[in-house]
């Protein structure tokens, strides 16, 4: 049976699910079309602040009018269920084109990551942060075009607000940013990391961290470097795979600082692609990309024309120089395109190509003097916190260790401030394991406190919640509560039904989760008719679900039938009365009786 919502919006089935809310193919019945209606999960309506977001966010991404993004027609309210109407996609999430073409064409990256780029770019001009940026979020239609959605978790924010008041922290941790993982302070950069893993995977087939649970996963966000996406596939260009990297960055300030910065290093990239073509990138080097155009040069001069007639030599000189100056213009546009292409991404310059050493754990010190040895240049970044790396040391760089520079360069290291031992990091989502999330909270200095467990909707192990919550400040060596998911329960409590029309029983029944069992109908002087007067169960009882249960329904008060022996009843036949009582005719008094019963 389908259900219906406000009167308009009939459910048709399900057809995805995400940690905060189930989506369905719906009708709109008003508009007569096709919708995709998201329905917020029953464990999220119990906080009223986090559903007062919802419906502000939900509010806010209905105002966002984009080609790459999923439309939002409506949001509404029916009882406890939250939901929003969106626009029904014709196609397939990115996470599935992944699956099957990855390592992708990287042209055909950077026009996907353009689209979504650009729909970034007018979320966060709107205040709007999407924080859950993955190709599971992001639809390919027929004909190719890319289209974000969830703005459900996105958060409206303001200049003076930047974390969500409910302090949770959500989102898939292959995609979380460094910032995310920690609990701390996110903004629009933190998006632009998240699409920068989503290139990377495009053009590599994988995710650049991966281990045996999310928590060690969120860990390498924070502490590990990411591998460039060229030591593990061949022909990425070298500009495309420094784009990758500075979103990717573990800093939010050695990140673009919009989507639009990103946009135009990705339009410049494809710009020169299509100037130069793939050999550029392909090639080992420029020797051997200069081989390749002299060899196909000479394959070029080894085919003759074909003489179609004699001509005289004055017309066949003519004709050969006419040839020849257009080839050396030819030559010299091209050169010219080329010279300019390779030197706008540094493979060509006069300055020697050097390597950029390791300076993770060095003092500022020992970094310039390593730097200085190298011919490179030393820039001071921020002092951030770092779980892994002593104050006062290097704990990340710009550019990264092992990439190839100019001699020059300048190389900026940030400096560890030691750990932020204030600011609770989220657990939220992940699997529970006592040693696991112990030996996390204690990256942060924190410790794990009571654990207790709850029926949700979501898989069994998974913590639900935690207190203090993430993104909150406690003091060093504070106890974080957690909440585990006990998984789905399998019972429910038993509606009142006793004193409800037979058709409002049914509906409470049925809403709550179970069947009708037999129902059968006595006389009742105390409910009127059609009332129900008893159920098979207490209400408030826990039964499983789907369970049938009995009702009775009142028939309403039993009919009086007139007594024939009583004189008030009597008819106007009282000769037939007295007669009754005359022994001769007793059993004839009788007889008449039986008869007016029946």
């Amino acid at each position: 049976m389908s259900k219906m919502l406000v009167g308009r919006y009939e459910l048709i089935e399900k057809i995805g699910e995400g940690g905060m809310a189930v989506v369905y193919k719906s009708r709109d019945r008003l508009l007569n079309r096709y919708v995709a209606i998201k329905i917020l999960r029953p464990e999220y309506t119990r906080d009223k602040q986090f559903v007062e977001n919802f419906r502000k966010e939900s509010q806010a991404a209905a105002g966002l009018q984009h080609p790459n993004i999923v439309s939002v027609y409506d949001v509404g309210k029916e009882g406890s269920i939250y939901f929003i109407v969106m626009e029904l996609i014709d196609g397939r999430p990115l996470s599935d084109v992944i699956k099957e073409q990855a390592p992708m064409d990287y042209k055909r990256a950077i026009e996907i990551t353009k689209q979504v780029a650009s729909a970034l770019s007018l979320a966060h001009k709107n205040n709007i942060i999407h924080r859950d940026v993955k190709p599971h979020n992001i639809m390919i239609t027929a004909d190719g075009t890319a289209k974000l959605t969830d703005f459900g978790i996105a958060k409206a924010i303001s200049d003076s607000t930047l974390v969500s008041e409910t302090s949770r922290i959500i989102g898939s941790v292959h995609y979380f940013s460094p910032e995310q993982a920690r609990g701390a302070y996110v903004d629009e950069r933190s998006d632009i990391y998240s699409l920068g893993i989503v290139l990377y995977e495009m053009l590599t087939g994988q995710v650049p961290f991966d281990g045996d649970n999310p928590v060690q996963v969120a860990l390498m966000h924070i502490n590990n470097e990411i591998t460039p996406p060229s030591q593990l596939v061949a022909g990425i260009p070298p500009a495309l795979e420094k784009l990758v990297m500075k979103a990717t960055d573990k800093f939010q300030s050695n990140r673009y600082r919009n989507a639009d910065e990103m946009l135009e290093d990705l339009d410049n990239i494809e710009f020169v692609t299509k100037m130069v073509g793939n050999s550029v990138f392909a090639a080992d080097d420029v020797k051997e990309f200069q081989q390749m155009n002299e060899n196909k040069a000479k394959s070029k001069q080894a085919e003759k024309p074909v003489k179609q007639k004699e001509k005289s030599p004055d017309t066949d000189s003519k004709n050969k120089k006419k040839k020849t100056i257009m080839i050396i213009v030819a030559v010299i546009a091209a050169a010219a395109v080329l010279f300019g292409a390779l030197y706008a991404m540094g493979v060509i310059g006069g300055k020697k190509t050097v390597t950029v050493p390791d300076l993770k754990n060095m003092t500022y010190a020992q970094a310039e003097e390593k730097l200085q040895s190298e011919g490179l240049v030393i820039k001071r970044g921020d002092d951030v916190a770092s779980a892994d790396v002593d104050k006062g040391k290097v704990t990340s760089q710009t550019p990264a260790a092992n990439e190839e520079v100019k001699e020059g360069s300048t190389v900026t290291v940030n400096i560890s401030s030691g750990k932020e031992s204030d600011v609770v990091p989220s657990v939220i989502g992940q699997e529970y394991d006592e040693t696991t999330i112990s030996d996390y909270f204690d990256q942060f200095g924190f410790a794990l406190g009571n654990v207790s467990y709850e029926y949700s909707d979501e898989d069994k192990g998974i913590i639900i919640d935690q207190s203090p919550s993430a993104g909150e400040s406690a003091d060093e060596g504070a106890s974080v509560d957690i909440v585990v998911s006990k998984g789905q329960k399998t019972t429910t409590e038993v509606p009142t039904v006793t004193g409800q029309t037979y058709d409002d029983a049914v509906k409470l029944l049925t809403d709550a989760g179970f069947t009708v069992g037999k129902t059968t109908y006595e006389e009742s002087t105390t409910y009127n008719e059609g009332i129900v007067m008893w159920q098979q169960y207490e209400p408030g009882t826990e039964v499983k679900k789907g369970a049938s249960i009995a009702i009775k329904v009142s028939k309403g008060a039993p009919t009086v039938e007139p007594d024939p022996e009583d004189p008030g009843n009597s008819t106007g036949d009282g000769g037939t009365g007295d007669s009754g009582t005359d022994n001769g005719s007793g059993n004839d008094s009788g007889s008449d009786t039986t008869t007016n019963q029946q």
